[in-house]
């Protein structure tokens, strides 16, 4: 069987080293390179097939003249580079377009437009039309970083390994923004860098103090928490335990309700502290922390006079209270207002009740006997008090009552936030958990929650109270 034998090369160049080649070489004379594993170029004219078909090149493509690269000289001289902007070209209408040359010194000498900028209408002023402005500024080569807060002026930070997500120690006695957190806010809770509004301390709070724990929040709807509540323990002159647990709220009609919440609360609170271990009946003690409490909010409205000028619609600030004491054999409550307490016994086995009575006009139509207590807190007028404490109230009138409890239970404290989702005793009771008197605090979420879900339109405030109350020591003021 005969092999086939290599033919000779037709190719001027080594495919190889690009040595000069002559007819017939079958190896490269400077590299020894196989010549005759060169393929023959093919002969026939190959297209790309499309839709299922192929097509051969028009005869206007194949007679395109295309230039040839000039060859170099010698194997030592390199082939001359072109630049883009040796390239004369045309737009889409067939004009010359401007050498970049010539635009570089039209945009330094731009003639009658000493501003250096080109008339509107999309062509320079000497009619040739361009898509490239040569007028701008140049552009910096680097831009340089600004250095994060904190770190020394004229310092640069490199971003891929600096920590700039670390917080920045603030100065002692000031606040950072949780936003930004560089930004110290200012008295009225708003960041001085970002502007973003501060989460307040009141928006949401809770305390626990064992045998007694109270849980407030804002709500879903008002910009603030209006609503304040203190809570104690304390013990009696025979050494018995006595727990305390003040809720308010304030009117949001009246001028700086938080404020007055948060006063009467406090006042109420340090009243009781300081009365009952003296050996005050709780009862009396409980009146007299409201007239104290009444005291405190009558204060807010002593203004200085420059600023009722600045503000002459402003009246009284005003809220409401409702307490109340516990001790191993009595259970004491005090109101103000439409705020309420409840009573819920631990086994269920008898019925819960409400222990007050709402200084309302809902209350007063029932009382009067004019509708019934549906059609009465139907009304729009339901939530009307007739009684608060402020420097505007008719006349302040104390309720006070006593009870003896013969089975444990628990007292709920709560504002209308709480109570408009479960009004009536036996709603409040469905709503307790079942072990309300081994975990206040969890049974005072709970019945946060339940308002939050029922819509939380208002501030929502309730303490938890079990009874009796537990020997001292599970927690003191």
């Amino acid at each position: 069987m005969m092999s086939q034998m290599p033919q000779p090369t037709a190719l001027s160049r080594c495919p190889s080293c690009e040595e000069p080649l002559e007819a017939g070489d079958r190896f490269c004379g400077a590299c020894g390179y196989d010549l005759s594993a060169v393929p023959a170029p093919p002969q026939d004219h190959p297209t790309i097939a499309m839709n299922g078909s192929s097509t051969r090149p028009s005869e206007a493509a194949a007679s395109l003249d295309w230039p040839l690269a000039p060859e170099p000289a010698s194997s030592d001289t390199p082939a001359p580079v072109h630049r883009a902007t040796d390239i004369r070209g045309t737009d889409s209408g067939g004009s010359e377009l401007p050498h970049p040359d010539t635009e570089s010194a039209a945009a330094q000498h731009p003639g009658d437009h000493p501003s250096g900028v080109q008339p509107s209408g999309g062509q320079p002023s000497g009619g040739q039309p361009s898509g490239v402005r040569f007028d701008r500024p140049p552009e910096p080569d680097e831009y340089p970083l600004a250095p994060p807060a904190g770190a020394p002026a004229g310092s640069v930070v490199d971003p891929r390994t600096a920590d700039l997500g670390a917080p920045v120690t603030p100065p002692a006695g000031t606040k950072m923004c949780v936003a930004c957190r560089s930004g110290h806010v200012d008295s009225d809770g708003y960041c001085e860098n970002c502007g973003h509004a501060q989460p307040r301390e009141r928006d949401h709070m809770e305390q626990e103090l064992g045998a007694v724990a109270a849980v407030s929040d804002r709500g879903l709807r008002h910009h603030r928490n209006e609503d304040a509540f203190a809570i104690s323990s304390t013990a009696l002159p025979d050494g018995s335990p006595a727990v305390v647990a003040i809720v308010c709220d304030g009117v949001s009609s009246a001028t700086r309700p938080d404020e007055a919440s948060l006063a009467a609360s406090r006042a109420a609170g340090e009243a009781l502290l300081a009365a009952l271990p003296l050996g005050t009946h709780p009862q009396q003690a409980m009146h007299e922390a409201i007239l104290a409490a009444a005291e405190a909010v009558n204060s807010l409205a002593e203004v200085p006079p420059a600023h009722e000028e600045h503000a002459p619609h402003q009246n009284a600030p005003a809220c409401t209270l409702v307490g109340a004491v516990v001790t191993p054999a009595l259970l004491i409550v005090g109101w103000v207002g439409d705020s309420r307490a409840y009573w819920v016994p631990v086994d269920r086995s008898s019925p819960p009740a409400r222990l007050t009575e709402d200084d309302s006009w809902a209350a007063q139509m029932v009382a009067a006997g004019l509708m019934s207590e549906a059609q009465a807190y139907a009304d729009e007028r339901a939530h009307a008090i007739t009684g608060w404490l402020g420097a505007d109230a008719y006349e302040l009138e104390p309720h006070t009552a006593s009870f003896k409890p013969d089975r444990p239970g628990v007292v709920v404290v709560c504002t209308d936030g709480l109570w408009n989702y479960a009004e009536a005793a036996e709603e409040m009771a469905e709503v307790v958990p079942l072990d309300a008197a081994e975990r206040p605090l969890h049974s005072a979420q709970v019945l946060v929650g339940h308002a939050l879900d029922g819509g939380g339109h208002d501030n929502v405030t309730v303490a938890v109270v079990p009874f009796p109350a537990p020997p001292q020591g599970a927690g003191s003021a």
